[in-house]
């Protein structure tokens, strides 16, 4: 029985404690949400435009399907499939002899390796090595746009609501 007593007494507290703490809060009134008049910088920006930009309706797998059907059929043969690889394949093949050689299959490793090793010493030290990662992109910024924030109401304002 205790336990139903400590349960309510509990919900008692949490509901004195939300209105305790949600008391003071009041919405601001609608005019303190809506932006100031346009000020003259304001003013000589251009116009917003009259429609809105569509987004394109096709999915990511639709345009790599397209991409892919050369011919515009509806259906991607083979060659068409595998066309892309073939491409890759003829640019690594350096001596055009329709094998890749470890090499070959490796040159972009090979080609980091021999300019990190700057000392020509065929190891790399770990200055040497710290040379060979991946230089990663940042990731973009927002690209939204700055908006001014809304003023919020002084303390004088809130308290006589």
């Amino acid at each position: 029985m205790w336990r139903y007593l400590a349960g309510a007494g509990a919900a008692l507290l949490l509901a004195a404690a939300g209105v305790f703490f949600f008391r003071g809060t009041a919405t601001p009134p609608v005019a303190q949400l809506l932006p100031a008049a346009p000020s003259a910088a304001a003013a000589s920006q251009p116009p917003l435009p009259d429609a809105v930009a569509e987004a394109d309706a096709r999915t990511r797998e639709q345009k790599r399907f397209d991409r892919a059907d050369k011919d515009r059929n509806g259906t991607i043969t083979r060659d068409e499939y595998f066309t892309q690889r073939r491409k890759m394949f003829a640019k690594m093949d350096a001596d055009h002899d329709g094998k890749l050689s470890f090499d070959e299959w490796s040159f972009r490793a090979i080609d980091r390796f021999a300019t990190a090793d700057k000392d020509h010493s065929n190891s790399l030290s770990r200055e040497e090595f710290a040379t060979t990662a991946l230089k990663r992109k940042p990731k973009p910024a927002c690209a939204c746009g700055k908006f001014a924030p809304a003023p919020s109401p002084t303390p004088s304002e809130s308290d006589d609501e």
